[in-house]
């Protein structure tokens, strides 16, 4: 059965308050949330920028049974591999076996600020290789000596190991990232727009490379944004915190004003044009049903922007999720 999610995006929300969305999202009938986890906003004049696993941390310890993911991390430059398994098993503990750890190659808005160079892709994906291995090996209990091309372990050990067997989850919004994380994550964390191309290039490429490689059928964790708005001007003021998103070169950038700036001298309607402006419960239901029908994802992450979030989490609980399960 389908899990559904809520994405709490620490680019526009503090900690603490996301730590109310969660207990909210739990309250209204959510079975996850998704957590980002960045270091520097898209944009520096509405934003926020909290320390994403304590923020986990203080949501498990405030709600019961609500699953928890990072949407995503990267294990390859600001934390060792080792350091994001050590706070995997911690968050695992925490919440009573209710993480999961996703993981991504990265954006230099969160690499840059700290003084790392920003390789090609190539490389970033020859890093994952390796952080995959290195965190699969210790979540499941192993003491590491590991000598790779970029990280080393000498006997390390968690020891304060999981509860469970987190999965590990890799963003993909191609085929080589989807092949790398059907050979060696749980599966996958992709944003869909067009649910062929997402099957296409992401899904069908994961399950070839798992059935190749021996693995168990991966999970599938869909993500897709949208907008909650009567209009265009309320669009607009609910995507403000996020508009640097769509800005040219952003996967380079590590200023948040410059990307603030790039976003600023678009048309208006070019940046909203990238995202579903829906209005209604059932205009909502209708934009995510594909990611369970078409994708057949195992988690669909409703990723939204809006003027008011908790009024937005308690609609969506209450008129948005029944649609979709039902």
């Amino acid at each position: 059965m389908t899990k559904f999610a809520y994405f709490c995006g620490h680019e526009q929300w503090h900690p603490e308050e996301l730590v109310e969305h969660a207990k909210l999202a739990e309250e209204v009938g959510f079975d996850m949330v998704v957590v980002s986890e960045h270091f520097h906003p898209w944009v520096d004049d509405v934003s926020a920028s909290g320390f994403a696993f304590s923020t986990i941390g203080a949501m498990a310890a405030a709600t019961d049974a609500l699953e928890f993911a990072t949407g995503v991390t990267t294990p390859l430059f600001r934390y060792h591999p080792a350091v994001v398994a050590q706070a995997a098993a911690t968050l695992d503990r925490l919440s009573g076996g209710r993480f999961t750890l996703g993981v991504g190659t990265g954006e230099n808005i969160n690499e840059g600020p700290l003084g790392y160079e920003f390789p090609k892709y190539a490389e970033r994906n020859a890093r994952m290789r390796e952080s995959l291995e290195i965190m699969r090996r210790l979540l499941d209990g192993e003491k590491l000596t590991f000598e790779g091309d970029y990280y080393k372990t000498d006997r390390a050990k968690l020891y304060s190991p999981p509860m469970g067997s987190v999965p590990i989850l890799m963003a993909a919004g191609g085929p080589k990232s989807a092949t790398l994380a059907g050979q060696m994550a749980q599966g996958v964390v992709t944003s869909v727009k067009d649910p062929a191309e997402t099957m296409e290039r992401v899904v069908n490429p994961m399950r070839e490379a798992a059935s190749q490689s021996g693995r168990p059928t991966p999970t599938i964790l869909a993500t897709r944004w949208s907008i909650l708005a009567a209009n265009e001007d309320e669009a607009w003021e609910a995507l403000y915190s996020w508009r640097g998103l769509r800005a040219p070169g952003r996967l380079e950038a590590v200023d948040p004003a410059e990307l603030r700036r790039k976003a600023d001298e678009l048309p208006r309607e070019e940046v909203l044009g990238r995202y579903p402006l829906v209005s209604t419960p059932e205009e909502i239901a209708a934009i995510y049903r594909p990611l369970v029908t078409a994708v057949g994802a195992d988690v669909v992450t409703l990723q939204m922007a809006s003027l008011d979030q908790p009024a937005l989490i308690s609609m969506l609980g209450k008129e948005v999720l029944p649609l979709l399960r039902g």
